[in-house]
């Protein structure tokens, strides 16, 4: 339950991009993406128990991500995503839970390489990225699983590590560390270890670690990736018998998935993304199960001297 975490699809041709690969745009590009994607999961984890969702059956999470990457200046990226979310279940509950929509939060970020060496085998880099993401809309944080969200601002530090062969296999290593606040509840009251007479919830800070071992194929026009996740709080509490999950709450998760991507030669710019992630383990959240679209054209906007 909780936020359930929007996986920036990668996406590659001319060096389009996004703030968890290794690869950059040069100076005067830009990339769009419109990206969909359909996450739904019918059990979860309240604390490491896995139970059913009983009462709401099957929650649904459907987000719209348009999100676009410029090439400023060399060896330097900027990112700007404003996802749009709906929520809802299958069985509502007879009208007492209704789901949630609206613009959930504006993600802003840079990426930096810091290494860059070729060997006669392969290529390797080394980059760093910052990111921070502010509510864009007034939505309830504590109305889980229907929230669009944390609602709180977040602080993202990212490291990533590639490793590319000349012939087309690669294997990337990340890992980030996301600084959380503290967000605002409906109510004046909540538990976490012991009562709260406040409507301010601090909402955990938490690490993510990402592995993916990937690879072109036929002349850079397809590449397909197999990808390993883990995400995990740092502190917080778990869900309580019968009782819904709060921003409060330790979330861990385990996840895998799989990757396409497919550019066509005769459409110049353009490039078609699908993605698919399942939850593996978790820890007071949903067993998710996501599966995304995409469509990116890249661009350039500064005029080239001759």
């Amino acid at each position: 339950m909780l936020l359930l975490t929007i996986t920036l699809l990668s996406f590659k041709l001319a060096k389009a991009q996004t703030p968890d690969d290794a690869i950059l745009m040069n100076s005067g590009e830009a990339c769009v993406l419109l990206n969909y994607s359909d996450a739904q999961f019918d059990h979860y984890w309240e604390g490491s128990g896995l139970r059913v969702n009983e009462t709401i059956a099957t929650v649904s999470r459907n987000t719209v991500m348009p999100m676009i990457a410029v090439g400023v200046i060399p060896r330097l990226n900027f990112y700007i995503a404003t996802p749009y979310v709906q929520t809802s279940s299958s069985n509502p509950n007879g009208g007492r839970f209704a789901g949630a929509s609206g613009l959930q939060d504006l993600s802003l970020a840079a990426k930096y390489e810091l290494i860059q060496k070729e060997s006669k085998v392969g290529n390797f880099s080394a980059l760093a990225s910052i990111g921070f993401s502010t509510p864009m809309s007034n939505y309830l944080s504590d109305y889980m699983p229907y929230s669009l969200g944390l609602g709180t601002p977040q602080f993202n530090y990212s490291a990533i590590a590639q490793y590319g062969f000349k012939k087309g296999p690669y294997l990337r290593i990340s890992g980030a560390y996301l600084w959380r606040g503290y967000t605002e509840a409906e109510r004046d009251y909540y538990y976490n270890g012991g009562s709260f007479y406040t409507p301010w919830m601090d909402v955990p800070n938490a690490f993510a670690v990402n592995g993916v071992l990937g690879s072109w194929l036929f002349g850079n026009r397809i590449k397909l990736e197999a990808n390993l996740n883990r995400f995990q709080s740092l502190s917080g509490d778990d869900i309580r018998a019968y009782n819904a999950a709060q921003p409060t709450n330790k979330v861990e998760t385990t996840s895998a998935g799989i990757l396409g991507q497919y550019y066509p030669k005769n459409l110049k710019g353009l490039g078609f993304v699908v993605n698919h992630i399942r939850t593996l383990s978790g820890r007071n959240s949903g067993k998710l199960n996501s599966t995304s679209i995409g469509l990116t054209y890249q661009f350039g906007f500064l005029k080239k001297e001759k």
